[in-house]
């Protein structure tokens, strides 16, 4: 008994002595700023039926696979719009996120709605930056998650934007911010000094450039990192292409550190080759087109499931209520003004407020592109698709030229055809104009615009104190609706110009 004894003692100490089994590698797959994007875009990319198609090789190939999902999962189509977030969030688990953070819309219905829904997803939730000990989203989260992958193991902690100036106050009350370049490096030193992970990956929702100049990105805090091995950006739908320089920034020591982005709309797949040996990243972009399609099509379950959501949809993209004489990016400055003549026109008669001077409208509000030829219901709804109201507000000429200054900073010299800014070679405004004559700072003006902005939305801090003459109690995109349809029964063509805005069919 005692050679027997001695025997698997001698055992023990040999299987001791083995090292354990390590892996070569881990295969991140990542995507960001989906958008509600369920079936493929207008230009046939992206759904998530080819996504789960890609995944589900990815991981076939590599047991040792992660998927993330780096915010902005929602608001972009009308799945969001009508559903509010009851497909997303289900497809979370049927797709296999293993760790997902949070974007700016996701607080788009408020917290207690994201709440009720992420209850329910069981991908681990990732924030080190935000304390919601004082919200209903208390519990729900953790500031960082760890793959071990044999003895090797990888942390992934999220980073979040602030939300001052980005998320409306109501939808993230007592929601606590702390500084992300604070945070970021000082979590990676964290967990590979303390806890003793091999490599730190930090999931951004700040983007990779600043929306706001005072406010940080991810290559600030890449800049000013010892510790952060990987970065997977979103927030900017940047496409950081695989090789083009722009994928590796180097950090406070002068080592390159990866990062990632792919665009929106879920057109790209990212995936990111971690060698656990050296800790060496290949980044790659795979295209979500149609080559998936006879690997989407299995997934019968899954497409019968959506079809009750689709069947929605679709009777409201498919039902025509106006005509457009032209296309116009969501981006672009006749978008932007036809949106606020339209506004302006309706707040008038909405109001009784006759001398308004002008709207202001965030361009950022306009969500889609507006066709050319036959507009749906579904269009206009997609452009649309927040809970804002018309707003009329008593502003200073100085709080006019403020406005017009911020909302020029970021989209060029005009927030309208009637506002425009004029600056030196400085970058210093000369003079802001109403209408061609320079604004009085003096004077006090009329203005519309949503409450979003009145707000502070969009860093326009300077409409936060001026007076409100009037605020209306219905979503301003069913106002829009209601216009676009009149406009059809008259036989008036959806236009813009610099200087036209509709046209006779």
């Amino acid at each position: 008994m005692a050679r027997f004894r001695n025997f698997m003692l001698l055992c023990l100490c040999a299987l001791m002595a083995v090292p354990a089994m390590r892996a070569d590698n881990l295969t991140i797959i990542a995507v960001n700023d989906t958008h509600s994007q369920i079936d493929p875009t207008s230009d046939n990319l992206g759904g998530v039926a080819r996504r789960r198609a890609i995944y589900d090789q990815l991981r076939a190939q590599n047991p040792n696979t992660v998927l993330i999902h780096a915010g902005d999962a929602v608001q972009g189509t009308l799945y969001f719009s009508i559903y509010r977030g009851d497909v997303e969030y289900a497809l979370m688990d049927t797709l296999g996120y293993d760790a997902i953070i949070l974007g700016n819309h996701e607080f788009d219905n408020g917290m207690e709605e994201l709440a009720a829904h992420y209850r329910n997803v069981d991908a681990v939730k990732i924030s080190a930056n935000y304390d919601f000990s004082a919200t209903p989203l208390d519990g729900l989260f953790q500031p960082y998650w760890i793959k071990a992958v044999g003895d090797k193991r990888v942390a992934f902690f999220g980073i979040n934007v602030n939300p001052v100036g980005l998320i409306a106050e109501t939808n993230c009350e007592n929601l606590r911010y702390i500084n992300a370049p604070d945070v970021a490096d000082a979590t990676a030193r964290y967990l590979k000094e303390v806890i003793g992970v091999d490599y730190a990956v930090m999931v951004s929702h700040i983007g990779y450039s600043s929306y706001e100049p005072s406010e940080p990105n991810d290559a600030l805090i890449i800049g000013q990192s010892h510790y952060i091995d990987l970065v997977i950006s979103s927030h900017s739908h940047t496409t950081i292409k695989p090789g083009s320089g722009m994928d590796r920034i180097a950090n406070a020591d002068g080592k390159l550190i990866p990062i990632g982005q792919n665009g929106k709309s879920g057109k790209l797949v990212a995936t990111y080759d971690l060698d656990l040996e050296t800790g060496n990243v290949v980044y790659s972009h795979i295209p979500v087109d149609n080559s998936w399609d006879e690997a989407a099509s299995r997934y019968t379950a899954m497409d019968a499931w959506l079809g009750g959501y689709r069947h929605g949809v679709d009777s409201i993209m498919s039902n025509p209520i106006a005509v457009s004489a032209r296309h116009m990016r969501n981006s672009s400055a006749a978008a932007q003004n036809w949106v606020s003549d339209v506004s302006l026109e309706i707040i008038k008669k909405l109001s009784g407020i006759n001398n308004i001077a002008c709207a202001i409208m965030n361009k950022g509000g306009i969500r889609t592109d507006m066709p050319e030829g036959t507009v749906t219901e579904g269009v206009i709804l997609n452009m649309f698709p927040f809970d804002n109201r018309f707003v009329v507000l008593e502003m200073t000429g100085n709080d006019l030229i403020e406005s017009v200054k911020r909302m020029c900073a970021r989209d060029g010299d005009a927030v309208s055809k009637e506002l425009r800014a004029t600056y030196n070679d400085k970058g210093e405004l000369i003079k802001a104009t109403l209408n061609g004559k320079k604004i009085d700072p003096n004077k006090i003006y009329n203005v519309a615009t949503i409450d979003y902005l009145a707000n502070g939305g969009d860093y326009m801090d300077c409409m936060k104190a001026c007076k409100r003459l009037f605020v209306d109690n219905q979503k301003y995109g069913n106002h829009i609706l209601k216009y676009v349809k009149e406009l059809n029964n008259k036989h008036i063509k959806i236009n813009s110009t610099d200087e036209v805005r509709i046209s006779k069919k």
